[in-house]
């Protein structure tokens, strides 16, 4: 326990000394957090990279600990094979996030390194070998076991990705995690598992410092990801020791904010025919500040959440099957209503959503245009379900070896009009233009959408594509 609380210290003032740097670092070269994107409301940049700071300040106090003669020391090496495995885990998640927070990555390149990593402590022997469910029993999971532990590790690490969205949110949730996986390990004797959960615990609220609404820095992915990842595994490592008949609940409880998010915004986007990984205002904390929460009260409410959840999962450890029976009534009655009272209680398609799916079928009809006349039609009929109030389409190209123009107007279209937008596409020896004005703008997936199809229809009309522009809003006049 007093090498537990010497790393907890010694984390806390690596990270909170670190900290400062890493964000005059993150200034000076510009690294800010995406402030205008669908998930943030802080609507300004701030800088991100915040997680490198966590991450030294847990391996720092580790080395220096496990280096030095001692019983922990003794214990590490005896386990060698699994501590060394999560170590370098941790460091490739640290880069596989610190990569992403600088030159961004797809979904594809993050759920390949990730699935890596899981394998990779499945084959060391950190793994999910027994599923315990309640009433039910112990039983074991075979040549399944490699796809729970997978999929529970690569799961709570995306969960705590995407619960990042206000000021203080991933690490206040995460601190009351690792507190209650801490507790977990004190009382089944894992004295590992209690120095890296007090290593990552001190690490993080010394960046809590900085990172509490108002926040001046950002943890970025390398920091949700990597405390995803020790939250994972942790969790999964401390109640596979486990004998109780809900250890399999107890790190789902004890991580039920994000857990619940994910799966909340799962089922948003599947129903709403949404890509999974598409950003959007529909969170859980995005639910509280529609309530008139502030962003700050917010983020306490959540703790509180997080807590009695933590709460919970250790009642569980110690409750009779009929005080289990009653706990899980009591959560399961109380996310109910909690998840309703947010807004979720409706599962159908949103307006917004179908107005979505409208415009796509609108956009694919534009892309399988087979003359100029269709073409001119569709791209009306698409130009008012994106809210464009008046459009032109101008054609520079050659019939029988002359040069034709072809132009067509819509809407209150006047030549003085200033033009708020202007796509232009270069097909073989023709050159496509469509200039736009709307009342409420169109945004840039919109625009990007539009510019495709007009590219598709314009090779088969026309030649092969050449070249592709889109000069956004700018003010220019149209004769321009």
């Amino acid at each position: 326990m007093r090498t537990a609380g010497v790393a907890f210290v010694l984390a806390c003032l690596v990270s909170g000394l670190l900290t400062p740097v890493v964000r005059r670092f993150a200034l000076k070269h510009r690294l800010f957090d995406d402030h205008v994107s669908g998930r943030k409301v802080h609507g300004r940049p701030i800088p991100r990279l915040g997680g490198i700071a966590i991450a030294i300040g847990f391996y720092a106090p580790l080395l220096a600990l496990l280096i030095e003669a001692s019983s922990v020391g003794e214990t590490f090496y005896a386990n060698s094979r699994q501590a060394i495995a999560f170590l370098l885990g941790g460091v490739a998640i640290c880069g596989l996030g610190l990569y992403d927070d600088i030159h961004g990555s797809g979904a594809k390149v993050k759920f390949l390194a990730q699935f890596s990593i899981a394998g990779a402590l499945y084959w060391s022997g950190l793994r999910m070998e027994n599923l315990a469910l309640p009433f039910i029993g112990t039983f074991s999971l075979g040549p399944l076991s490699i796809v729970f532990t997978m999929l529970w590790i690569v799961g709570v690490i995306n969960a705590m990705n995407l619960i990042d969205g206000l000021d203080g949110l991933a690490a206040g949730v995460g601190l009351f995690g690792l507190v209650t996986t801490f507790v977990l390990a004190a009382t089944r004797s894992d004295p590992i598992m209690m120095l890296f959960m007090a290593s990552l615990g001190g690490a993080t609220v010394g960046f809590l410092v900085y990172n509490f609404n108002p926040a001046s820095i950002f943890m970025g992915d390398t920091g949700s990801m990597f405390l995803g990842y020790v939250l994972a595994v942790g969790a999964m490592r401390t109640n596979q020791k486990s004998s109780t008949a809900v250890a399999i609940l107890i790190p789902i409880v004890a991580l039920g904010l994000p857990i619940t998010d994910t799966l909340l915004a799962i089922i948003r986007r599947a129903v709403n025919h949404k890509p999974m990984f598409s950003a959007d205002r529909a969170h859980i904390h995005h639910k509280l500040l529609d309530l008139g929460l502030s962003q700050k009260q917010a983020v306490l409410t959540l703790y509180g959440a997080s807590i009695l959840l933590g709460s919970m999962a250790l009642l569980l450890t110690v409750a009779s099957g009929f005080q289990t029976a009653l706990i899980l009534l009591a959560m399961g009655t109380a996310g109910f209503f909690g998840i309703r009272r947010l807004g979720y209680g409706h599962l159908k398609r949103s307006a917004e959503a179908q107005a979505e799916i409208d415009a796509g079928k609108r956009l694919a009809k534009l892309a399988a245009a087979t003359d100029e006349r269709k073409l001119w039609r569709e791209l009306k009929v698409v130009a008012e379900t994106l809210g464009m109030t008046s459009l032109r389409l101008c054609v520079d190209c050659q019939q029988d070896g002359d040069p034709v123009t072809i132009q067509r107007a819509h809407g209150a279209w006047r030549e003085s009009e200033r033009f708020q937008g202007r796509i232009e596409v270069s097909a073989g020896l023709a050159a496509v233009k469509v200039e736009y004005c709307c009342a409420l703008g169109v945004s840039e997936v919109e625009i990007e959408q539009l510019r495709q199809a007009l590219e598709t229809t314009s090779s088969r009309l026309f030649g092969e594509p050449s070249g592709a522009k889109i000069l956004p809003a700018h003010g220019t006049d149209l004769a321009g």
